[in-house]
């Protein structure tokens, strides 16, 4: 096992946060995780996968375990459905692509999400009406504490928006090694209600969809929305978008009749984070290296050299204007280190 000390995980974030881990090292099969789990020289340990999902705001002293365990294997599959199970080490977008040039389906709508295969479930990621729980089978993970094997099918992860019982109870007790998915091989469910999607579909004079058109329109919408984490640091969305009741909803449409919402249960509505932010005046401003996106207001980004602490003052920033003039408080979709 290969240990490194005192290493820059500027390029193992998305952000771009130039902290250092006191120890790190890279696994690449179960066997080497088990191996430095069990190893009593490092008692605290932080499992890295993407580096998408993370705001880090100080050096880590513990060991740093960067997830790299690859592959996927088709477990069963008959004329209709296909189980497939990927390594959490897979790059998300990379093994979305794969299952398209199969012409598999049901997640096309989840293109171009940064991050790796092992993290998805612990977020319950989800894009254009489509949620990871959607097609979740089951998980594999590790015990941190006994090294033993666990699978999690999907009434354990207890899935819920952007969370799962990994954020929960589970949190930093177990390992994702591996997830496995159900996909259709045909008779596609495919959602294209989403006004953005359905619009570029018409637009490009698309009407029957295959799951590759559905992920091409997602991929360019994403693309004309959200910087790449290669050219501008970010994590996509820092926020996620508040659920209210439809009474407190009613209440604020009262004052500002052009609120939107997306109705979730005849009780309570989502309603857009990105849009709350723009009413308070944060789109497109800058406050020295940290920043909100000039193009979605959801996305805050690192123009170079800003610390993890310079995103989170301005994310506090935010978070207080918006309980202030909405009496709406925003919960960060990122994990805050």
């Amino acid at each position: 096992m290969n240990i490194q000390r005192n290493i820059s995980l500027k390029k193992y974030n998305t952000f771009g946060i130039d902290v250092r881990a006191g120890y790190f090292t890279s696994v690449s099969d179960t066997a080497e995780l088990l191996a430095i789990i069990k190893d009593p020289a490092y008692p605290e340990r932080f499992i890295l996968g993407g580096g998408s999902n993370i705001l880090l705001t100080r050096d880590l002293e513990t060991l740093v375990i960067h997830m790299k365990i690859k592959g996927i294997t088709v477990l069963q599959e008959d004329e209709n459905q296909v189980l497939l199970r990927a390594g959490a080490g897979e790059n998300w977008h990379d093994f979305v692509l794969w299952t398209l040039d199969r012409s598999y389906g049901g997640l096309e709508n989840l293109s171009l999400i940064p991050g790796n295969v092992g993290t998805a479930p612990i977020q319950n990621i989800g894009a254009y009406g489509v949620e990871l729980k959607d097609v979740f089978e089951s998980c594999e993970a590790i015990k941190i504490s006994s090294g033993k094997h666990r699978i999690f099918t999907h009434q354990d992860c207890r899935f819920g928006y952007r969370d799962s019982v990994f954020k929960q109870e589970a949190k930093g007790k177990y390992i994702i090694t591996g997830v496995t998915f159900r996909l259709t091989k045909k008779d596609h469910r495919l959602h294209t209600g989403y006004g953005a999607i359905r619009d570029l579909l018409k637009e490009r004079g698309i009407e029957t969809p295959t799951v590759r058109d559905v992920s091409d329109a997602v991929i360019s919408i994403r693309k004309s929305k959200l910087p790449d984490p290669a050219e501008i640091g970010n994590s996509g969305s820092f926020f996620k978008n508040p659920v209210i009741t439809v009474t407190d909803y009613e209440k604020l449409q009262a004052v500002y009749s052009e609120i939107p919402a997306y109705p979730i249960s005849e009780s309570h509505t989502k309603v857009p984070a990105g849009w709350l932010i723009e009413q308070c005046g944060f789109k497109g401003k800058r406050y020295g290296d940290a920043g909100v996106h000039a193009k979605q207001a959801l996305v805050l980004v690192n123009y170079g050299n800003a610390s993890g602490k310079d995103i989170w003052k301005l994310a506090e920033m935010i978070r207080a204007a918006v309980k202030s003039k909405f009496g709406i408080s925003l919960e960060p979709e990122v994990n805050v280190l």
